[in-house]
């Protein structure tokens, strides 16, 4: 599955000065991880965020937002959101935020795990 170019551009923009940052093609999209971890990516035009399984239910009740069930069942802990949900900078920002969050919380990865898409 092919993604949205420029909603890749709009993330990298607002994730560009971190150094922890790099991307990786998975699940038939572009990843952004941090320190390793998968925080957030693009599939399609939707994004994926990986919230946890601690705040999953909370961002299941926001709008535009669904469960990720890329295999056909549900990954407890990352959502889609869809472009309504990401159609204000502002909206994109506080989900990428989300997603960093989570990601930050874990461990980093060794360096040798990481690549740039």
């Amino acid at each position: 599955m092919a993604f949205d170019e420029g909603l890749v551009e709009r993330i990298r923009a607002a994730t560009g000065a971190d150094p922890s940052m790099s991307e990786r093609k998975m699940f038939g999209g572009l990843c952004f991880m941090s320190g390793g971890n998968m925080c957030f990516g693009v599939l399609g035009d939707e994004v994926m965020v990986r919230v946890g399984p601690d705040a999953y239910v909370e961002a299941l009740g926001r709008p535009h937002v669904r469960e990720m069930d890329f295999t056909g069942r549900s990954m407890r802990g990352m959502v889609f959101v869809d472009p309504a949900g990401i159609a204000e900078d502002d909206d994109l920002e506080a989900w990428l935020q989300r997603g960093l969050a989570f990601a930050r919380s874990l461990p980093p990865k060794p360096a040798e795990t990481r690549s740039r898409a």
